[in-house]
């Protein structure tokens, strides 16, 4: 294996260079928010600070969607050539590992070295739900999953004001048949009126798909820390808190989370009608999107208190926190 790669004369070195611009950049910012933190605030001024952070991180870090690989071993047919390298991959069996989502493959000592830059191919992508939130969106480009846009848009246009909306429950079968319709037509799968009245229905597909997320929207690395915000007596320094710990999800979680947000605002604000408030909403939703890294039920009976008030402070703050 050479210690010149190829990734230099097929376009990567100018791809590097612009990501090591966006880091150099990314470290101002961070520079600029250790200052403010740094200053004395009263709680009107934390709260002004939590908007002047997000306008400084929000186009640079949450919409710079870098992929890691999904490198697995793989035995090849004939003569292969490692593409970081040029080098022959020698063996008959289990001569380097391919990419599953974009199918780069390399020297398994090679794959250490590739650069964040995976482009998902939607040929290889066979499924909607269960598939990883950021491969998903890197196949599709687009900010967010399809499903999400595509179930809020019809829960708003037709739901906002059904009682009980996200607590009741529609048929099993039914939200299976939706999940399907995702997996075999993506976007163009048909979940009008027409073909689903119960808007029950959509929402369960839509919770569904959160719950099969393979990682969850709020992420396993950073749940311990939601937790511990949460248990923060003062309600200005919880608020502070949960805000530095957002900054820490993956750009595609925190767009999906930022716009699921803004739609369960908007369902709050329908209150009198579907008699489903923040609370409520904090009870459905936290389960749903976080779930603790070890698969405790003593851990996930523990921690649910703390799920609910962290979905609870996110809808009621989107303003401030997003």
């Amino acid at each position: 294996m050479t210690t010149n790669p190829i990734y230099e004369h097929i376009g990567y070195a100018t791809l590097l260079r612009e990501k090591v611009s966006r880091r150099l950049s990314r470290s101002k910012n961070e520079s600029r928010k250790t200052n403010v933190m740094n200053e004395e605030h009263t709680p009107v001024e934390k709260i002004s600070s939590l908007v002047r952070r997000a306008a400084l991180t929000h186009n640079d870090n949450h919409f710079n969607y870098e992929k890691t690989h999904n490198f697995k071993v793989h035995t090849f047919r004939g003569p292969h050539w490692c593409e970081y390298c040029a080098n022959f991959m020698w063996g008959l069996i289990a001569q380097g590992v391919r990419c599953s989502d974009c199918g780069l493959n390399v020297h398994k000592q090679c794959s250490k070295h590739v650069p964040n830059d995976c482009q998902p191919d939607l040929k290889r992508i066979k499924k909607v739900y269960c598939c990883d939130l950021t491969t998903l969106v890197k196949a599709h480009n687009t900010q967010r999953p399809m499903v999400v846009d595509i179930c809020i848009r019809e829960i708003e246009a037709r739901g906002l004001k059904s009682e009980g909306l996200y607590r009741v429950s529609g048929f099993t079968e039914h939200i299976e048949d939706v999940k399907m319709a995702f997996d075999r037509d993506g976007e163009k799968a048909d979940i009008s009126a027409n073909i689903y009245p119960d808007i029950n229905i959509i929402t369960g597909a839509l919770k569904l798909y959160f719950r099969d997320l393979p990682i969850p929207v709020i992420t396993y690395d950073t749940y311990s820390k939601f937790i511990e915000a949460a248990k923060i007596s003062n309600a200005d320094e919880r608020l502070e808190a949960v805000h530095e710990v957002l900054m820490l999800l993956p750009p595609a979680h925190y767009e999906t989370l930022r716009y699921l947000m803004i739609h369960l605002k908007k369902v709050t604000m329908n209150e009198k009608d579907n008699f489903m408030n923040a609370e409520n909403l904090g009870i459905v939703f936290g389960p749903t999107l976080m779930r603790p890294p070890e698969d405790s039920t003593l851990t996930t009976l523990h921690d649910m208190r703390y799920q609910k008030l962290i979905v609870q402070i996110l809808i009621e703050n989107e303003d401030v926190l997003f």
